[in-house]
Formats: structure tokens, sequence, C-alpha cells
């Protein structure tokens, strides 16, 4: 956790109200767009938006509690609450990556290839649409990775699952995206330009930037 986070967490057990607007204000944009791949609502992703804050103010106010990372709470909690979300409505949502022994020979060569050729044009919306077409599993992973531009090991702590795991997950998904992508003949974008795969987490990732989803 950074120095900024761990003071306004500190602040925010103190009961400083101010402290926990910081921490809503700097968040608050990234959790609703987690929530909103994942449930085609916007009105129901404010409603789980405002629930994930109400969750993590109690939890940091339970003075009996260690907070070690509070973007990793933030996005367990939101991802719970959706999980609850799909329950409730008697939906199945899979959320496990094989039995946990899978391995890819040089993903980040195998990752390129699936990129490679991609055109750059293709219209946020149809991202949209395309990550709901995917299971969410991948999609998951797929918005972390690329939207919100956290590292694997970010990921692996967010899902609790180890790092190799994660590497698989977005590779298929970028199989995954690709694929719906092709079948429905939609020009296909040069969005990721970013390997999982051992290298450096750093890259362009420019069509899943930050902007354009509020």
């Amino acid at each position: 956790m950074n120095l900024k986070d761990r003071y306004l967490v500190y602040q925010t057990k103190r009961g400083n109200p101010e402290a926990y607007a910081k921490i809503y204000d700097k968040y608050l944009d990234k959790i609703y767009r987690f929530i909103f791949f994942r449930i085609d609502s916007q009105e129901r992703a404010e409603d789980l938006s405002s629930q994930v804050f109400l969750k993590t103010l109690e939890y940091i106010g339970d003075q009996t509690r260690t907070i070690d990372n509070l973007q990793a709470l933030l996005y367990q909690t939101a991802r719970n609450l959706v999980i609850d979300f799909y329950r409730g409505k008697g939906k199945e949502v899979s959320l496990k990556v094989g039995d946990g022994r899978l391995e890819v020979r040089d993903e980040k060569n195998t990752t390129e290839d699936l990129i490679e050729g991609i055109d750059a044009k293709l219209d946020l919306k149809k991202i949209e649409k395309a990550l709901r077409g995917i299971k969410d599993e991948y999609r998951e992973v797929i918005i972390l990775y690329y939207l919100e531009e956290m590292s694997v090991g970010e990921i692996a702590r967010i899902l609790g699952k180890k790092e190799g795991n994660v590497r698989v997950l977005v590779h298929r998904g970028l199989k995954a995206l690709r694929e719906w992508l092709s079948s429905r003949g939609a020009t296909e974008p040069r969005t990721f330009e970013k390997s999982a795969g051992g290298g450096s987490d750093e890259g362009s990732r420019s069509m899943f930037s930050n902007r354009g989803y509020r």
C-alpha cells in the first residue's frame, strides 16, 4: 500500500471524514467501472459502488482489523458484491481457472501473436459489448489488467489466485475477446500491446484508458 493510502486509512480509523472522502474520490470511478462492465445496469452499478464504500468504511472502522492494501480491499469488496448480486438472481458465476496446474509456454510470444495486425479504430462501445460477451472470469482480469492497468501481482492479490493463473486468464481472456469480435465481423482494436507474461508491466493500453466510461 502506498504512503498516501496508508495515511488516509490511518486518518479514517481516527474518525476523520475528510480522509475517507478522499478515498472515495480517488477510487469511485475505478470501482464503478469494474462493476459496470460486469453488470449491465448503470443504476445497479451505482448502487453496488455505494455499497462497496459503505462496507469498506465499516471494515476500516473496525479497530481490530489491519488494512494491508486499500485498493485490494476495495476491489475484493466489489467483486464479492457482484458475486452476491448474481447469486441473488440465480445466475452462476464462474471464478476458477482449471485445476490450478495450467502452464503457458512462452506466454509473452503467444500473447503478442494474438494481437498481431489488430486495427486501432474499434469503437469503445464495441469493446464494452465484447467484454460482456466473454466469460466473467476473463472479463474480470481484462478489466483489471488493461482498463485499471494493474500488475499481475496486484490482480493475483485481489482474486486470491497465483500469478501464473492470472497470466493464464489474461491470455485466455484476450483470445476469447478476439474470437468474439471476429465472430461478429468487428474490426479488432490494437488494444493489447502489453503482455502479461514475464516482462515489464509498462506499455500502451490506449483503448482501455481510464477516460470515457462514466
